[in-house]
């Protein structure tokens, strides 16, 4: 076979795509992640591997999902989040292994360890592209120094290995690029795709869940969807809602999620008292969220460190205004004073004066959020969002025929 002739035929193959993620449970990345590989999935053009560690925790699992759909799912048992040398090293090989074996042209990592370790492992393995998508950056203020450092050098090396590096808000390139990782050449700004038909009009709608879960037609709903985890900031909406709950009888607070605070917030709310203000939905399934979000009058955000909240542009989609703390790319999305606001994290009076704004001036914030509300559902639609990547992919093509 002559050149040209076998360049055709490399031409005319399917692209064998490798995404690879720390974990595949319910959440943001995880749900990025799962709408990216459907979509190229369904494209003919390529060939998509997912590979991933275990679900493990109390926060769901999306891979029966992926699997439903016929992505080949590989998942390593030594892939975790949390640092461990020995299943680290285990897992990198395991990844060098099978990128040496079935030579993918592409490999696309997500999360901080899947990132490293894939990333790494794609460049041993002699992989042609090679793309990293920052959800949420893994160094943060609130860790240790020597371990913040150490995710620095570890991004650092990592980042010239890496053909394009996508980021869901330009907050998280901001940051790359002041820690001196990377170049702005190298980033490219995606947002995250969703399914915005069914928080336009959920399953079950407002009157049905507010009867189920017990809500009057005067209640006033705020509702926040995470996970009970640390730098959630459940405990500073807690700690809003005494200032809030003493002004207002007619204020409700739901928490949509589930995790190892469960316990700790529980006790918190019952030593203020206000455990008739509190509802505790636990884990729901994300085709449930936009019915509970629907449920309620508006969503608070409080979390510490996040990329871009999926719930931010989920709210505002679902006609809800969003009050969250003016973190990465918060901003980018809510206009503070227009479609919600915006209050600097960890200001617990902040936080109850902005929720009580948006109750004051309710329709006021509805109708902005209202009339935005096609722009944002188009920015943040799943068709976007892997059209997006597909053409991230096309600007190196040249490489795959190598």
């Amino acid at each position: 076979m002559n050149k040209d002739a076998d360049l055709k035929q490399k031409k005319d193959q399917k692209i064998k795509v490798f995404h690879v993620i720390t974990r595949m449970i319910i959440g943001g990345a995880q749900e990025n992640t799962l709408y990216t590989v459907e979509g190229l999935h369904a494209n003919p053009s390529f060939d998509v591997v997912l590979i991933t560690g275990p679900a493990v925790g109390p926060e769901g699992d999306l891979l029966e999902r992926c699997r439903g759909k016929g992505i080949d799912v590989r998942v390593l048992p030594c892939m975790r989040r949390a640092i461990n040398p020995v299943r680290d090293v285990i897992a990198f090989f395991q990844l060098l292994y099978i990128f040496l074996k079935e030579k993918p042209r592409i490999v696309h990592t997500h999360s901080s360890k899947a990132g490293i370790l894939g990333r790494i492992a794609a460049k041993c393995a002699g992989v042609n592209v090679i793309i990293h998508t920052v959800h949420g950056l893994p160094f943060h203020p609130y860790q240790s120094r020597m371990l913040n450092g150490l995710y620095v050098f570890l991004e650092r090396l990592c980042v010239r290995i890496s053909d394009m590096v996508i980021v869901v808000a330009y907050a998280m390139r901001d940051k790359c690029l002041a820690r001196n990782i990377g170049h702005p050449g190298k980033y490219i700004r995606i947002f995250s795709g969703m399914e915005s038909d069914i928080f336009i009009a959920p399953v079950r709608g407002r009157t049905y869940m507010r009867r189920d879960l017990g809500y009057a037609d005067a209640d006033f709903v705020v509702a926040k969807v995470a996970r009970l985890f640390p730098l959630k900031g459940h405990s500073d909406v807690i700690r809003a809602a005494q200032k809030i709950c003493g002004t207002d009888a007619r204020v409700r607070f739901l928490f949509i999620g589930d995790g190892i605070l469960r316990k700790k917030l529980e006790q918190e709310i019952a030593s203020c008292g206000l455990e008739d203000r509190f509802r505790f939905q636990g884990l729901v399934p994300p085709a449930e969220v936009p019915d509970y979000i629907a449920a309620a009058d508006m969503v608070v955000h409080a979390s510490y460190r996040e990329g871009l909240a999926r719930v931010i542009p989920q709210s505002l989609i679902g006609d809800k205004p969003v009050v969250s703390y003016d973190i990465d790319g918060a901003s980018e999305v809510v206009k503070d004073g227009v479609n919600g606001r915006l209050v600097p994290p960890g200001d617990v009076d902040g936080l109850a004066g902005a929720v009580t704004d948006v109750l004051k001036r309710y329709d006021i914030y509805t109708s902005n959020v209202h009339r935005s509300r096609d722009m944002v559902a188009r920015d943040f639609s799943v068709e976007k969002m892997v059209k997006d990547i597909t053409f991230c992919y096309l600007t190196f093509k040249e490489k795959w025929i190598k």
